[in-house]
């Protein structure tokens, strides 16, 4: 038929609603709201807490065009089928942009419906010449259309998140390529436990990333299943044609076909949450590590660095963390909101009173947030100084005891596991009580001599010589990226 509804853009991380967004309905609209409460549309905090492009996904003005795009596509499909007049589905599909609708008007009669769709569909007939607007909407339920516009939104906005994986996941991958012999203190409950490379450590995050990756991948084929069944799922109002327009409905909308109604069965928009709460999960983990890392007493890593950013207002020498702060807090928030959607999976019957709206106000809060997460952990990664010269600082702050577990190795195939590790147990006390180096206690035990020279035990006490396999380690993350 040839009729379209989107407009077009060469960017594709521009909607059809950011291009109608000035439109003069809308900006009277907004003129009547110019304070919001939400950090997520604070004039001062939006870009903190969030991105641009989320946002857009999530506005008013993208929700009503994926039900104006739902509405052109079922429309085209029904045309094809000989279930309603071409002249009709032309006539319709003409009048499918947001820029047409009066949101003024939309909001009065949502608050009295108490549900957007119908308010639009009226809006969308009445803008139809010679009545054709009435074969709109044929067949369909208003669940039809705000589920399918959900899903519809759920894909860009996974785009986007897929975007932020990427290069995020890059940014892991030069961190741990540059570092992948860098030796530092690897810590067990806040001690230092054995030594590692910072290349290591970034690898371990980087593996995980690249699971991400994988999961996303695979859980597309489960979430972006569109939805149409009518009243209670069976179609019945198509009087037999249900299943071939649901088919063509959904190729024109390039989303999988049901293959029964999901009305009030929500498993798929709960695991895009829990995924998104499993992506938060990691940046958390990072931004833990970037601020324990940046403590005084430790100084091996700090965020990038901007004139002012991480001052105090009382305190001049100090050089706070900030994304890694604003990280935190956003991730906390995701996981609430995850449980929430998690409860929303509890609906009654066939069509739910309450759990389904749950959706409507965590999931834009879910994505919204978790694009903040995202941004403010590629600007730490990207931009992260990295003092290798503290780090091996650190290595030598307990005088060696830090490689005691290597020494017990390298003495137990002389004196046994458990001797070994008693007899080096003792020194390491020894070494907390006197200050002393562990390389000069052990030197001094005729025991350990007998088997062990000085020039071995120093060996053994260079924490760059007891880091196992990590850069092989690495080496396998990096290689298995690169497939």
């Amino acid at each position: 038929m040839g009729c379209r509804c989107a407009v077009r853009t060469a960017d594709p991380m521009v909607t059809s609603a950011a291009l109608h967004y000035e439109s003069p309905r809308n900006l009277a609209l907004a003129e009547k709201d110019p304070m919001p409460t939400s950090l997520i549309d604070s004039a001062v905090f939006r870009d903190i807490f969030t991105t641009e492009a989320m946002r857009r996904v999530f506005s008013d003005e993208n929700r009503v065009q994926k039900y104006l795009d739902f509405e052109a596509a079922l429309a085209r499909a029904q045309a094809r089928l000989g279930i309603i007049p071409k002249e009709a589905a032309e006539e319709i599909c003409r009048h499918c942009n947001v820029g047409e609708i009066d949101f003024q008007k939309l909001k009065v009669q949502t608050e009295r419906i108490g549900y957007p769709v119908l308010p639009v569909v009226q809006q969308l007939v009445a803008l139809c010449r010679d009545g054709l607007g009435e074969w709109c909407h044929w067949g369909a339920t208003t669940q039809d259309i705000t589920d399918t516009a959900t899903v519809l939104q759920i894909r860009e906005a996974l785009t986007l998140v897929e975007a932020s994986l990427g290069r995020i996941s890059d940014a892991l991958a030069a961190l741990a390529r540059k570092h992948r012999d860098t030796p530092m203190a690897g810590r067990s409950n806040l001690q230092q436990a054995v030594p590692i490379t910072f290349g290591y450590k970034m690898a371990t995050l980087l593996a995980a990333f690249e699971r991400h990756k994988q999961r996303l991948n695979e859980l597309r084929a489960r979430v972006l299943v569109g939805e149409f069944g009518g009243a209670a799922g069976t179609l019945s109002s198509l009087s037999g044609r249900g299943i071939e327009t649901q088919a063509e409905l959904m190729q024109e909308l390039k989303l999988g076909q049901p293959a029964i109604a999901w009305h009030t069965v929500r498993d798929t928009i709960a695991e895009v949450g829990c995924f998104l709460g499993l992506v938060t999960g990691t940046c958390g983990k990072i931004a833990f590590d970037v601020k324990l890392m940046m403590q005084t007493e430790v100084e091996e890593l700090y965020e990038p660095f901007h004139e002012g950013r991480g001052s105090s207002s009382t305190m001049p020498q100090k050089r706070n963390p900030i994304s890694s702060v604003y990280i935190t807090a956003l991730t906390s928030v995701v996981r609430q909101q995850v449980a929430a959607l998690l409860d929303a999976m509890v609906e009654d019957h066939e069509r739910a009173t309450g759990p389904w709206e749950i959706e409507w106000i965590v999931l834009p809060e879910i994505f919204s947030l978790t694009a903040g997460a995202l941004a403010q952990t590629e600007f730490v990664l990207t931009g992260l100084q990295v003092d290798e010269k503290k780090m091996r600082t650190n290595l030598d702050l307990t005088k060696g005891l830090i490689v005691s577990e290597a020494v017990m190795m390298g003495l137990g195939p002389y004196l046994g596991r458990q001797y070994a590790h008693d007899l080096v147990y003792d020194i390491c006390r020894k070494v907390v009580a006197t200050g002393r180096p562990l390389l000069d206690l052990l030197a001094e035990s005729a025991e350990i001599t007998e088997h062990l020279d000085r020039a071995a035990l120093t060996k053994l006490c260079d924490p760059a010589n007891y880091v196992g396999e990590a850069g092989a380690m690495v080496d396998r993350v990096l290689a298995m990226r690169a497939r």
